[in-house]
């Protein structure tokens, strides 16, 4: 039989918004692999996996979730993961790997996958979506992501601020992740296109140092690398104005 690899969405790190299916196909897969930075600190993907399953069954992997700027070192920290994984599935039939949020949205899944089926031809790849943090943001703040037919911009800011700008010149609610380190442009980005008034930013959702909070505060101060924002278009058109 083949061996099989799945990736699972455990959400934005609130235990509670793990799915049902999420959860059984956790406890289903002989061992949960979750993804580890080389410091050795413990993530959220663990810490909520840790809810559902033993920690005899969970196996820690480093991967280089912080590096952007060495590519060798990298694409080698991934190698390794890679034969890490590949030598679970050789002795496991089956191998889940947790991911914060969605596995199919900027997920470290998709390089494994990718690795996987070069080291183990045959392996099969399976997906459970999982809650992002965008739907958290919007559900914790009440923030409307789109209405009728606004168009949805997602946005890292891991390389800069420039895409971010344009996306908020044009139409529709943009959302913006990872850019904790490039808040000060955010917030200049925000008014220089009218969008902060009714923009909100959020880090650690679900979590006890949780932080929900307007735009408009934003001043400056350094914010977890982790931080989500959502910035929705003017809405003057009243209910149903969008449509």
């Amino acid at each position: 039989m083949s061996s099989r690899l799945v990736g699972v969405g455990v959400g934005p790190g609130d235990p509670e918004l793990v799915t049902v299916k999420g959860v059984n196909a956790l406890r289903a897969a002989e061992v949960v692999v979750v993804p580890v930075l080389d410091t050795g600190e413990r993530g959220r993907a663990e810490a909520t996996v840790l809810h559902y399953v033993p920690a005899e069954k969970v196996v820690r992997v480093v991967f280089a979730l912080n590096e952007r700027t060495d590519r060798a070192r990298r694409e080698a920290a991934w190698d390794a993961a890679g034969e890490r994984v590949a030598g679970l599935l050789e002795r496991h039939g089956s191998v889940a790997f947790a991911t914060i949020g969605d596995p199919n949205v900027y997920s470290t899944f998709t390089y494994l996958a990718q690795t996987i089926a070069e080291l183990v031809p045959g392996t099969v790849v399976e997906t459970v979506p999982g809650i992002t943090a965008m739907q958290d943001l919007a559900a914790r703040s009440g923030a409307v992501l789109t209405e009728g037919t606004e168009p949805l911009t997602l946005v890292p800011v891991t390389a800069g601020s420039a895409a971010l700008r344009e996306a908020l010149a044009g139409p529709g609610t943009v959302v913006a992740y990872k850019f904790g380190r490039q808040a000060t442009e955010v917030a200049e980005a925000l008014r220089e296109t009218g969008r902060i008034r009714d923009a909100v930013w959020g880090s650690a959702l679900g979590l006890p140092e949780e932080s929900v909070r307007p735009a408009a505060e934003l001043d400056g101060a350094p914010l977890p690398y982790l931080s989500t924002l959502i910035a929705p278009p003017r809405r003057d058109g009243g209910r149903g104005g969008k449509l």
